[in-house]
């Protein structure tokens, strides 16, 4: 079973989740805004994906335009950063497929391809 992050609005994250389905591939869905990722499993991810942290916001958000954070992101540090994820799901890029070995951020059909088992 795969969990995943999304948010049932968002039209990647249910094209992803149809794409999921196609391929009879289980997943757990985890409502990102009800249910946010906690400071400690977000750097798990981020450790586990060898991403860099910027990867993991959405920077086509609102929140994230909001907020400022093109400009704020670059000064801040590490645990400063995951602390903001945490705070509001809206924050997180979506959707997220969190594997035994492997994190997706985003859905990138050549990435996933690999979850086809």
């Amino acid at each position: 079973m795969t969990p995943t992050s999304c948010y049932p609005k968002c039209s990647t994250c249910q094209k992803a989740k149809k794409w999921l389905d196609e391929y009879n591939i289980e997943y757990t869905e985890r409502h990102i805004v009800e249910d946010n990722p906690t400071y400690d499993e977000l750097k798990a991810w981020y450790k586990q994906s060898g991403l860099p942290l910027k990867k993991f916001f959405n920077t086509s958000g609102l929140v994230y335009k909001e907020m400022q954070l093109k400009d704020k992101l670059p000064s801040m540090s590490e645990e400063e950063q995951l602390k903001l994820l945490a705070e509001n799901g809206m924050l997180i890029k979506r959707p997220m497929v969190i594997c035994e070995d492997k994190v997706f951020v985003g859905f990138k059909e050549t990435e996933w391809e690999v979850l086809k088992k």
